[in-house]
């Protein structure tokens, strides 16, 4: 459609590549469940003949995550993790890539342990001082990666101004965006090179695909990414694409719904006696807001907050939910509750949590579309067990017993 540069965000989400098929016009596109495409001659070169390396499916869904942020060319990938190693790939022996403190666990690990086996010499900064750059900066280096908000601490750096001071040093810029999605935040359009997703999370949004994507505007890093995925394999499936493609449709009304509930929540828990800290950037209280408010929309559906207790009624409280279901991952339409300890930080030391920010206190919260106030009293039902002597199973038992 060669309209689609006029549409609006949501609009495009549901049109762009997705227009009925061109043999029965079914309004959805079906699941081109392929491993090989016919030639019709050796001469005629077709456009998908290999699903390793595309796949009408993919390509629809590459399209549609290309518009949403901006960009020029996207790749995707069988999850968040292949697509932030295919953007380290441009790294060589003898690099060094300078990457956020404050970022998910699974980054760290990709970094701290693998990176360095390749020869990649990896050194932490915190992006929340974007000026801390020139002061790490070496005749090696070549690429930041960093992402806000941050996981699992959601503070708030700012985007444009790490990206602008590290393509004056003539760095690669790789951005996460998942907490945010590109509903919330354009990072190419403040001037990020390379922005990755786990698109398990509110891209495709049911918690029922994984996947991940990359997005740039430069052609040389497509070029070489792309090559890089069809050697090494790291492909979604055609299902996987279509399930992604489906849930993408809905992202615009699904985040206002997170945004919104996640508001609410947020005050609730600021103004509890048995909470120590929240962090949410849509509170005023929130120490980055002011920056949140600079370049995101709005706030989105993440909340981090610390029990005023021990450890044990901390994880007495992830353990006595009933709404919010204790569980990995985010970004789904179901409401869930982590302990960063035991999951996404869990490959860090303690210590290296401590010094990140992460106590053993700290719990984090996808807040999905149900029923705000169903979700504010299951979290106060939970709150109750707080200091008490009695096992979670006896309490909760207790509790449905009233």
């Amino acid at each position: 459609m060669s309209y689609n540069v006029f549409m609006r965000f949501a609009t495009q989400a549901i049109r762009i590549a997705q227009d009925p098929d061109s043999t029965y016009k079914a309004v959805i596109n079906p699941i081109w469940q392929s491993a090989t495409f016919a030639w019709d001659s050796l001469d005629d070169i077709p456009q998908f003949d290999y699903t390793r390396v595309a796949n009408p499916n993919r390509d629809s869904l590459e399209q549609v995550i290309a518009a949403l942020e901006g960009g020029s060319f996207c790749t995707v990938f069988g999850s968040g993790m292949a697509a932030i190693a295919a953007a380290t790939s441009l790294l060589e022996a003898g690099d060094h890539v300078l990457v956020a403190s404050d970022i998910y666990g699974g980054t760290h690990r990709l970094c701290a342990k693998q990176l360095p086996r390749q020869g990649v010499d990896v050194q932490f900064f915190d992006s929340a001082h974007p000026e801390s750059l020139r002061t790490v900066v070496r005749p090696n280096t070549r690429m930041v990666i960093y992402e806000t908000p941050s996981n699992p601490n959601l503070r708030v750096c700012d985007i444009e101004r790490v990206a602008k001071i590290a393509r004056e040093l003539g760095l690669i810029t790789v951005f996460d965006n998942t907490f945010a999605s590109p509903a919330l935040q354009q990072p190419l359009a403040l001037g990020v090179d390379i922005v990755v997703h786990s698109t398990t999370k509110y891209i495709s949004g049911h918690s029922d695909v994984i996947g991940g994507a990359l997005v740039t505007r430069d052609e040389a890093i497509a070029a070489h990414v792309f090559e890089w995925s069809k050697t090494v394999g790291a492909v979604p499936s055609p299902f996987d694409c279509w399930l992604t493609l489906r849930g993408l449709k809905t992202l615009e009304v699904r985040m206002e719904r997170h945004c919104r509930n996640a508001l609410a929540v947020a005050r609730y828990l600021e103004s509890h006696p048995k909470v120590d800290t929240v962090s949410y950037p849509g509170l005023a209280s929130h120490p980055d807001h002011a920056i949140a408010a600079k370049q995101m929309t709005a706030f989105g559906g993440m909340i981090a907050f610390t029990v005023a207790g021990t450890d044990e009624d901390a994880r007495r409280v992830a353990e006595a939910t009933r709404v919010f279901l204790l569980a990995e991952s985010l970004g789904g339409v179901e409401s869930l509750i982590g302990y960063p300890p035991l999951m996404s930080h869990a490959t860090l030391t303690e210590a290296e949590r401590l010094e990140r920010g992460i106590p053993p206190t700290m719990l984090r919260l996808s807040v999905g579309i149900e029923d705000p106030q169903d979700l504010i009293d299951d979290l106060e039902q939970a709150f109750a067990l707080v200091g008490a002597e009695a096992s979670v199973p006896e309490l909760v038992l207790a509790a449905t017993r009233r």
